[in-house]
């Protein structure tokens, strides 16, 4: 009986499958994680929702910022963009069943047992735990009821980028969903900025990745997240513990099993 993590599959189901049977998966008894992100970009989308979702209780999974895409796309309040390949699950059979899947799923998950908080892009520093939980149930619950149209319709954009209390209604929700999906680079008041997307090296001044500030979690907290590629899997902080390593690119799918921490990765070729 074990628990993995698994980084962003983007549709890359057969380098899954390898995985899995590297990890000699059990699924009788083992259980799954995933740190969002669980299509777009690879060739399998449809396959890989399909068996994401089958899983039941065996599996856990968060949002990511290609989830909450296909949400928007559905539902017509986004368009395809260049590279996006959600086609076939746009005009699968089974269509409204997925969607209605995966806007049941949290954006944040966490296990008292292992003392593990996951999300798709982490923490920003002016949140606890339970900060984390509450701000994400906001966005969940909007998500999963007649409002969800008005937020896919308001979702996309920059601002604002810098958390408060005081922030209400949609712009609220998109600071939460920016924060949780999005999030690479901040300032030490958790400020962020959304324009830089490769490694720390190309950080603005006064804005390093997030996981390098002080933050409100317990110092043994151990944080699982995705979205990353750039990092390789490489944080060089304690108990942070970077899953996306490039899968889609040509990389590596990694999956981080929590009861010792140890890593596992199977090389994906997507040509």
């Amino acid at each position: 009986m074990a628990t993995y993590v698994i980084g962003d599959l983007q549709g890359c189901f057969t380098p899954l499958l390898k995985l899995l049977e590297q990890i000699q998966y059990d699924d009788q008894n083992d259980t799954l994680w995933f740190a969002g992100d669980l299509i777009n970009r690879g060739k399998e989308c449809l396959q890989t929702l399909r068996f994401v979702s089958s899983l039941g209780e065996k599996s856990k999974v968060v949002l990511g910022n290609h989830d909450l895409h296909l949400l928007a796309v559905a539902h017509g309040f986004a368009t395809l963009k260049r590279g996006d390949t959600l086609m076939n699950i746009l005009q699968a059979s089974d269509r409204d069943e997925l969607m209605t899947w995966l806007r049941q799923q949290p954006l944040a998950h966490y296990d008292p047992d292992f003392n593990v908080l996951m999300t798709h892009a982490g923490v920003p520093p002016c949140w606890n735990i339970e900060d984390v939980l509450r701000y994400s149930h906001e966005v969940e619950s909007v998500l999963r009821s007649e409002q969800l149209e008005e937020f896919l319709q308001v979702m996309y954009g920059n601002k604002p980028d810098t958390w408060s209390e005081s922030l209400n209604g949609m712009d609220r929700l998109r600071a939460i969903t920016n924060y949780l999906t999005r999030m690479r680079f901040c300032r030490a008041d958790s400020k962020l900025d959304l324009k830089s997307k490769e490694g720390p090296e190309s950080a603005r001044q006064g804005y390093q990745p997030w996981f390098t500030f002080p933050n409100r979690l317990p110092q043994d907290t151990r944080v699982v997240f995705g979205h990353w590629a750039a990092l390789e899997g490489i944080t060089q902080t304690p108990n942070i513990h970077a899953l996306d390593t490039g899968c889609v690119w040509g990389g590596a799918l990694t999956a981080l099993r929590l009861d010792d921490n140890q890593r596992f990765s199977t090389p994906c070729n997507m040509n």
